[in-house]
Formats: structure tokens, C-alpha cells, sequence
């Protein structure tokens, strides 16, 4: 019976696959866009009819033509690489939300907030597309719905162990250890490694939107200031460090912007 099990776990994360389009990776993904882009844009309603959403003014217009401008150079490279259609499915929103969160989100299917907390330290418009292309990213890499397909995997597995485990005292150290391993060991690295891709991502993409992307390292510098170095050490965050993510960024920028040369972006906002 385990072994029955174990195969029909194997089939459904063989059969689950899908590419992702920027790392060329297959990825584990159990939700197809049709189940979980309309989950995701009812919670998205649910949010903005709860919050206090900023309709007019500058800041709000910028945050939309950003969001525009980093939504159109991901489908000119989505195309260019062979994934047309690959947006079909968006609905792209971009809101403004008071509250005074240091943040911004993007949900599956392209619906973003940005808080007016983290204004003063994007500070600029291309500071603001710098967190657009990141947020942007998760969405285009399905982040989200394999978040979900690992949660499913973490939870097949516990029920696994304690259907195979007949001794409760057993049991009960099997749950303990693999709370904690199968957290420290699996769901947190592989959320770390779901940021570090949307960074590389969404610096590619900001870039060809026409957005420096060596500004995304000075971001990271003031996000850096702004936490007082009040953050857990990176073995036990679901991000990287802050001071991981300045040296990438810098060393990525390069990368950027040879790949918006090819779409003929050659000088920067």
C-alpha cells in the first residue's frame, strides 16, 4: 500500500510539471491558471473592498504606468522567446493601498498592491519598478501555485509517516522532527529560492521596460537601513538576505541590460 502510494505521488509530480518560461526549469505545479487565477482574483476583490485603495493622484498613477510598462516588456520578451500567449489568462491590476507596510504583492494572474509604506524607500519611479518587476515575476513563474503544490507534498508526506507509524511515542517524534525538517530543510529554501528567481526575473524585465536596473541594488541598500538588521538569519527565512540580494543585484545588472539591448533598450529611466 506505501508503495502504491508513493508511485501515485511520483506520477502526479511527473505529470504536475510545467516549464517555466525565464529559467527554462521544470517546476511542480498542481493548479492549472483556470482553478487558481479565479481564487486568486476573488480574494484580490475581497482585499480592495476591505482596505482603503488610492484611486487618484501621482503616486497612484505612477504605480499603474509602471505596472503597464513592466507587464508589456514581459510579454515582448515572452514573445520573442517563444511563449506567445503566454498572458492570456492575466487580468493585470495595479492598486495603491494606505497602510503602513513596508510592501507590495502580486497574486497568480497579475493582480498587484503596493502599499504606501514602502514609498519612501522605493523613493522613485524607478525605485517602484524595481519591487514591480520582482512582484511581477512571482506572478509569471507561478510561484504561487507551486507554493500551494509544495504545501500539498509537505502534507502527503506527514499523513505518509503517520499512517506508517504504529507507535504514538514514535509518531509523535516523527511530527516533531519532520515539522522541522521538512521546514528548515525544504519549504523555507525553496522559498528563498522563489525570491532569488523573481529578483533575476523582474531585473531582466525592468530593464526592458526601459528602468536601470542598477538601481535595484541601491533599493535593497535602503530596504537594508529601513529593517535596523532586525531580520532572522537566512537559513531560517523564507528570503534571502538583505545583503545576499544587494550582491546579486549587482551582479545581475549587467545581465539586464545586455537583454534589453536586444530589444533595443540601451539607455535607462
Amino acid at each position: 500500500m506505501r508503495k502504491l502510494g508513493l508511485i501515485f505521488v511520483l506520477f502526479f509530480a511527473v505529470a504536475a510539471c510545467k516549464t517555466n518560461p525565464f529559467t527554462g526549469k521544470k517546476t511542480l505545479n498542481f493548479y492549472p491558471n483556470s482553478q487558481i487565477f479565479p481564487m486568486a482574483f476573488a480574494q484580490y476583490d475581497q482585499f480592495l473592498g476591505a482596505n482603503k485603495v488610492i484611486k487618484q493622484g501621482a503616486e497612484a498613477e505612477t504605480i499603474k504606468r509602471v505596472g503597464q510598462r513592466i507587464a508589456s516588456a514581459a510579454e515582448r520578451w515572452l514573445n520573442a522567446n517563444g511563449y506567445p500567449g503566454y498572458l492570456k489568462d492575466y487580468q493585470w491590476e495595479y492598486n495603491l493601498v494606505q497602510d503602513k507596510t513596508v510592501n507590495a504583492w502580486c497574486m497568480p494572474g497579475g493582480k498587484i498592491v503596493f502599499y504606501t509604506g514602502i514609498l519612501p524607500i522605493t523613493q522613485t519611479e524607478t525605485g517602484i519598478a524595481v519591487v514591480m518587476g520582482h512582484e511581477v515575476a512571482h506572478a509569471l513563474a507561478d510561484h504561487g501555485a507551486q507554493r500551494m503544490s509544495a504545501g500539498m507534498v509537505q502534507q502527503i508526506g506527514a499523513v505518509a509517516g503517520n499512517v506508517a507509524i504504529t507507535d504514538p511515542q514514535k509518531r509523535n517524534t516523527f511530527n516533531q522532527a519532520y515539522g522541522i525538517g521538512s521546514t528548515v530543510l525544504g519549504v523555507l529554501p525553496f522559498s528563498r529560492s522563489h525570491e532569488t528567481e523573481a529578483d533575476r526575473i523582474g531585473l531582466q524585465i525592468m530593464a526592458i521596460a526601459g528602468y536601470n536596473p542598477d538601481e535595484a541594488a541601491e533599493l535593497w541598500k535602503r530596504m537594508k537601513a529601513n529593517s535596523g538588521g532586525n531580520a532572522p538569519p537566512e537559513f531560517l527565512s523564507t528570503h534571502p538576505s538583505n545583503d545576499t540580494r544587494i550582491a546579486n543585484l549587482a551582479a545581475w545588472a549587467p545581465e539586464a541590460k545586455a537583454e534589453a539591448a536586444k530589444f533595443g533598450i540601451t539607455s535607462f529611466r
